[in-house]
């Protein structure tokens, strides 16, 4: 019996081991994935905590929390920081803006031209950074307009609104359009539809978007250089800080960033989770 049973449990054995690996093998490639993607941002907080001997901040010293308490001690970065938040907040509000509304004629009404429009949305995402900061360079010397605070923002306007378009196009893809004919039979006129019915619903695309647009502000480096005459974003500050050795205040900010980012996806979550067990309830 022994003879006999020792070469099927073999098989047997090896069967078991493939189906464990092809169970596990795409839980193991994600975590990998998401270890890999991680890691650097690891690093950043990690480092905010080090207590470098020099002015490079790239081998670990020693923890201290002196970084955090002086934030600021590094001249220039808190200017910095206020300039690249209040950049990131007009451009993306008035992204939002625009974005939306392009966003609901598209999706909303036909019009001539209307596939020329959703091909032009495209090009700004599509295009190299590098080409649109040049070009867009180029068009405020020829205009004579004096680069600065103005044209970052105008510049961070033309690349976002093209982010809340698609965030905002994917939202009223699936939009029930018969809610809105059943406010509008219910005496509702359009202006009340939209804000009672139509905006609470599309309301998570906007914020996605302009939480996007909002992140990709503050994140932009190439077209902020090309046209940011002598204004000193928070990007363009770590690039020349780097040059002679980025200070741990860098890392701090970032964490910063990166801790308020998780919190603003965190609230959305829950806000919406929120949302879609009272719509359940009064289902």
């Amino acid at each position: 019996m022994s003879v006999v049973s020792e070469p099927v449990a073999v098989p047997r054995r090896r069967r078991g081991l493939l189906a464990f690996v092809r169970e596990h093998a795409l839980t193991a490639y994600a975590i990998l994935a998401f270890v890999y993607l991680l890691l650097p941002i690891a690093v950043v907080i990690a480092f905010s905590f080090n207590d470098p001997a020099g002015r490079f901040n790239y081998v670990w010293q020693g923890f201290t929390l002196e970084n955090w308490q002086n934030w600021d001690a590094v001249p220039g970065l808190r200017n910095a920081i206020v300039l690249s938040l209040e950049v990131a907040l007009i451009s993306s509000v008035i992204a939002t803006v625009l974005g939306t509304m392009i966003g609901l004629a598209l999706v909303r009404y036909g019009f001539r031209g209307r596939g020329a429009t959703n091909l032009l949305i495209f090009l700004p995402m599509s295009t190299p950074e590098i080409v649109l900061g040049a070009s867009l360079l180029a068009l405020f010397l020829t205009l004579q307009f004096p680069t600065g605070f103005t044209t970052i923002v105008i510049a961070h306007i033309m690349f976002n609104i093209s982010y809340v378009v698609v965030t905002v196009k994917a939202r009223l893809v699936g939009f029930d359009r018969h809610l809105e004919e059943a406010a509008m039979d219910l005496g509702a006129n359009e202006w009340t539809t939209f804000r009672k019915v139509t905006f609470p619903l599309i309301a998570p695309g906007i914020l996605a978007g302009f939480l996007l647009a909002f992140a990709l502000s503050v994140d932009d480096f190439v077209i902020t250089y090309f046209n940011s005459g002598t204004e000193v974003t928070f990007p363009l500050f770590v690039w020349g800080a780097a040059r002679v050795g980025a200070p741990p205040q860098v890392n701090v900010i970032g964490t910063a960033i990166f801790a308020l980012a998780l919190a603003a996806m965190a609230a959305n979550i829950l806000i919406q989770s929120r949302r879609a067990r009272q719509s359940k309830g009064i289902a």
